[in-house]
């Protein structure tokens, strides 16, 4: 899980003995996590921007906590607009359109603030701020979240994200200022997602940036030569501290204590023991898996042929086939007469020999 390494400080301003205005958003301090696929929708949209243009703007969607205090972005979508020094220009039909399809489609992810792929505020910066947090079709009452990613070349990516106060003594002072206040954020990440990134990490290191995909197997031996080499440095770093050749740390040192603590105590039979017997059920199941892969196989075909062979049967016959059966009937019928004749003389000359029937 990375982690911003800035500190902030909040201070909040003291309430006025008279009723809040409810016109004002909220400025709690809050903390934002960022998911990898909404950081790299943002690279990708950077990286296909005109040679002329400086930063591109984007809508930030994810979800909220009940007090409003927990911000997840987990999509996002980019935003057509144009910037000079003199004014901006923001596509707020393509902005509205696009929010109501992305809502439409998943309704658990709400409007949560807008990204820019430059580290620099400006006015242009409080205005866009200043419409995605106002009433209605903004972020109101919860703070509209300001991310900035810095996407020059040969240089890390660096991402902040802000919250916005109101500052300007009339309305109209106040809709083109704010003021920005930093607000911690992280990246999260789960086990699949972390497989990806470090596999794209690892195909940076190559001349035609590309790398095949690792088997299950393969990825099961990696990911067990990294265990083996933190234990060795976790191992290294004891020794060292034990033999007053590196500086203690307490903090690392209960850290150690509780992840040791959360480990069953076992043998080293026992884990055999399961292991051979876990490897054992994964044989038992793959076996059974191709028996039946098999046996659909088998019922397919037998499937197939029978209809094959009752469509054969079945089938009319052919002119040929028409003409065979005709002359082997008409044999048929003059065989029947002559026999017929041939049976009938020979009764009349019995009745001749023996006129008494006997």
């Amino acid at each position: 899980m990375g982690t911003s390494q800035n500190n902030y400080l909040h201070l909040a301003r003291p309430l006025a003995p008279a009723a809040v205005s409810t016109t004002a958003p909220s400025t709690a301090p809050l903390s934002v996590s960022l998911l990898p696929q909404a950081l790299f929708s943002i690279l990708d949209h950077a990286s296909r921007r005109p040679a002329d243009q400086e930063r591109v703007i984007g809508t930030l969607l994810g979800t909220r906590s009940e007090d409003g205090t927990e911000v997840h972005i987990t999509n996002c979508y980019a935003v057509p607009h144009t910037e000079t020094a003199e004014q901006v220009e923001v596509d707020m039909d393509y902005q509205k359109a696009m929010l109501s399809l992305h809502l439409r489609s998943t309704p658990k992810e709400v409007l949560v603030g807008w990204y820019a792929t430059s580290g620099e505020l400006n006015t242009f910066s409080a205005l866009i701020q200043n419409f995605y947090g106002q009433q209605g079709e903004g972020t109101f009452p919860h703070p509209a979240v300001h991310l900035t990613v810095s996407t020059a070349p040969g240089r890390d990516v660096d991402a902040r994200t802000y919250i916005s106060a109101p500052i300007g003594v009339t309305a109209e002072r106040a809709a083109d200022s704010c003021l920005f206040i930093p607000v911690p954020h992280e990246i999260r990440y789960g086990d699949a997602e972390k497989s990806g990134l470090e596999m794209i990490a690892s195909a940076k290191e190559r001349e035609d940036r590309s790398l095949l995909l690792q088997t299950d197997v393969e990825t099961l031996e990696r990911a067990i030569e990294q265990v083996l080499e933190m234990l060795e440095r976790v191992s290294n770093y004891v020794s060292n501290v034990l033999d007053e050749e590196a500086e203690p740390s307490s903090a690392l040192g209960q850290f150690l204590m509780n992840t040791l603590s959360l480990a069953p105590k076992v043998d080293a039979e026992s884990v055999e023991r399961d292991f051979n017997n876990h490897i054992q059920d994964v044989l038992l199941v793959s076996y059974l898996a191709n028996t039946i892969r098999t046996q659909i196989d088998l019922s397919n075909r037998l499937a197939t042929a029978a209809l094959t062979m009752g469509h054969a049967e079945g089938a009319p016959p052919t002119d040929a086939q028409q003409q065979d059966n005709k002359q082997q009937s008409s044999r048929g019928g003059r065989g029947g007469r002559g026999g017929g004749r041939s049976r009938g003389g020979g009764d009349r000359d019995y009745q001749r020999e023996n006129p008494l029937g006997l």
